[in-house]
């Protein structure tokens, strides 16, 4: 391993102290070295407060020694105004002569231009370190630019005989307590999380983490003729409820109706949707036929699939995942399989 790659390494492992208070930012580590030694460190805390640059250079307390010191960072430091001061423009006040990039920003905003002003100030720039490592970290931030959609994670639980519900389509509880509790915790971590019209109606499902100290998602229901009652748990106002349908309603405290075309290619007009609000990831939680529709038309990223230790022997058959599964872990007597989707892979 070179030296280069060792404090990249180090830049992505302070970069995961951030998670999930950075998000929707990506995750950002930064690592200042003069004469091989690391002189200053720092990672981006939450959304909106100071980038990983920034507290790395702040750490520094002789600001002398900054002269002519390399800064290492996992992402291509901003070049533009948003919530925070360009960094790029403090690291070239900060007399660093050398920058060490793992990856170029996908975000147009940036994508390249953090580069060219380091460069055009006459700092040395140096591309391309452990790139698919620091891709992978933040693959929900590639995927939204890159793809222009959500990162897609399908969530579903099914019985050892792969059935996802009985034959009067009741599914609680196929997994464990643990296997539930880990449900929350992904909730708290993505930005939204979906259902069809079926499974609002038989689970009435609240669709919120309650387990985690994490945040909530956004709620996202597929609701045709807009039929729901008011009174099910997706309107309660707790959070955010997005309901697509072709009759809209009329918005009101965190509920908000969005119109697509039920005749048309439903999934790509929501996903169309969900960039336009700047959804990150969306764990799709739905039914047989909502879940299906997804694997069907090639839109999902991973697949986390929970195998109960019961049995239904008759009911509504587990979609099937085209790929052999990645991981696989026990959830103390559930079984955890997780897919990746390597051909939305860039």
């Amino acid at each position: 391993m070179t030296s280069h790659e060792i404090y990249i390494n180090r830049c992505l492992e302070l970069a995961k102290n951030g998670h999930p208070n950075a998000f929707p930012n990506p995750l950002v580590g930064a690592v200042i070295v003069k004469n091989d030694t690391i002189i200053g460190e720092g990672f981006h805390r939450e959304f909106g407060k100071e980038h990983a640059e920034v507290q790395a250079i702040k750490s520094v307390k002789n600001k002398d020694l900054l002269k002519d010191a390399s800064i290492y960072v996992n992402l291509e430091p901003c070049s533009h105004f948003g919530k925070t001061p360009p960094c790029s423009n403090l690291i070239i006040e900060s007399g660093i002569s050398e920058v060490i990039i793992a990856s170029s920003d996908p975000n147009p905003l940036v994508g390249g231009k953090g580069i060219e002003l380091l460069t055009n100030a006459g700092i040395r720039v140096i591309t391309g370190i452990l790139e698919t490592k620091t891709r992978n970290l933040n693959i929900r931030f590639f995927t939204f630019f890159e793809k222009k959609r959500p990162y897609i994670i399908l969530k579903y639980a099914m019985t050892s005989d792969g059935f996802m519900a009985d034959s009067e389509s009741r599914s609680k509880w196929i997994s464990n307590h643990y296997s539930r509790l880990l449900v929350h915790q992904w909730r708290g971590e993505e930005q939204a999380v979906l259902v069809g019209t079926k499974t609002a109606v038989v689970d009435n499902p609240k669709l919120t983490n309650r387990y985690s100290p994490y945040g909530q998602p956004v709620r996202v229901v597929l609701d045709r003729e807009n039929k729901l009652p008011n009174s099910f748990h997706l309107f309660d106002g707790k959070s955010l409820t997005l309901v697509f349908t072709m009759k809209v309603g009329t918005d009101s405290k965190n509920i908000n109706y969005i119109y697509i075309n039920f005749l048309k290619d439903v999934i790509s007009q929501l996903l169309e949707k969900l960039y336009e609000r700047k959804i990150y990831s969306v764990i799709v939680e739905g039914g047989a036929q909502t879940l299906s529709s997804f694997i069907e038309n090639d839109y999902w990223d991973e697949a986390r699939i929970f195998i109960g230790s019961g049995i239904f022997s008759d009911g509504i058959k587990a979609p099937r995942i085209p790929v052999p599964p990645h991981q696989e872990f026990d959830i103390m007597g559930d079984t955890l399989l997780i897919y990746k989707n390597n051909a939305n892979e860039s």
